[in-house]
């Protein structure tokens, strides 16, 4: 596993070359992975958008800058995401936000189609759902914890929409799910992340 890490961070892209690529492929009109579909495409614009209103408005809770400003050790967080999912859209300026108020974690991204063995270690319920968060010990490259695909209260209503995805359209569960994510304004992400900023002993 330690190889795969190493090999992982080594290829690995900064939060703001990942911001780059992704409106380069939004004026190329492209999405990232192999499937360049019309709904992908329209995704990774409407993606785009919501991480550029995010990095200029997130506030970050100042318990999380507190815990953050105090971990004991260096982490590298290690996420793996694609272009056109929404999830990721709504956690990754979080997790940039609280990496940047650190000065103790380095964070960095894959995409996910291009390192299937890497997320392959870190499915959810057997499937590989992003963004996945893997907190990585600098020093020793040990694998500390892993966060994602969503905060509990999200995947909660997923599961919902999964079990019933026949009766549901996948528009309305988006529209209902996006709807939770600008109310709850990153609020559960920052509790739940709390945990990982405390796993240096």
């Amino acid at each position: 596993m330690k190889e795969l890490i190493q090999t992982s961070l080594e290829k690995a892209i900064s939060y703001e070359d990942y911001r780059i690529v992704t409106a380069k492929l939004v004026s190329e009109e492209k999405t990232s992975g192999p499937n360049q579909t019309e709904s992908l495409i329209f995704y990774t614009k409407l993606n785009n958008q919501r991480m550029n209103r995010l990095d200029k408005t997130l506030e970050l809770s100042p318990e999380i800058i507190e815990k953050a400003n105090a971990i004991s050790c260096n982490l590298n967080w290690l996420v793996l995401t694609e272009s056109w999912c929404g999830d990721a859209a709504q956690i990754l300026p979080v997790l940039n936000k609280i990496a940047a108020a650190s000065g103790k974690i380095s964070m960095s991204l894959l995409f996910r189609d291009d390192n299937l063995e890497l997320m392959d270690h870190f499915l959810t319920n057997g499937g590989r759902s992003i963004p996945k968060l893997i907190v990585v010990d600098q020093s020793s490259l040990e694998v500390k914890g892993a966060w994602g695909p969503r905060p509990k209260p999200a995947q909660d209503m997923f599961q919902v929409y999964k079990a019933k995805k026949d009766e549901i359209p996948f528009k309305d569960f988006q529209t209902e799910l996006q709807t939770w994510y600008l109310k709850d304004k990153a609020k559960t992400i920052q509790e739940e992340l709390l945990e990982f900023l405390d796993i240096c002993q």
